[in-house]
């Protein structure tokens, strides 16, 4: 395994401010970490955006590259911010556990 950790796979998009990067890691990991671990860090890459922010259409979108599956977006469209966050990292991480689940599933037949 090598030192990077998760956190230091997440692209912080810019419509997030910088004094609000450390508080949207420490939403996203975690939860997200323990289910990411079959997979070295360097191997999974992590972003997360927000689309117009504080209006009625706010979108929070987190996607998620892991070896073998196709790409993972999780979405929000809760308009708190951090709750928002939390929705999204909960659906990348409902839609990883189905995918490892899947995969686990084939190679026992």
């Amino acid at each position: 395994m090598s030192e990077t950790s998760f956190r230091d796979r997440l692209r912080v998009v810019p419509q997030f401010r910088p004094d609000e990067y450390e508080k949207v890691r420490d939403s996203l990991f975690g939860r997200l970490d323990r289910r990411l671990s079959r997979w070295d860090p360097e191997e999974v890459e992590l972003e997360i955006s927000v689309k117009d922010r504080d209006t009625a259409s706010q979108r929070v979108a987190l996607e998620c590259w892991v070896p073998g599956a196709p790409k993972i977006v999780g979405t929000s469209t809760e308009s708190d911010l951090d709750k928002a966050v939390v929705e999204a990292r909960d659906d990348v991480w409902r839609q990883v556990d189905r995918f490892v689940t899947k995969r686990e599933t084939k190679r026992r037949r």
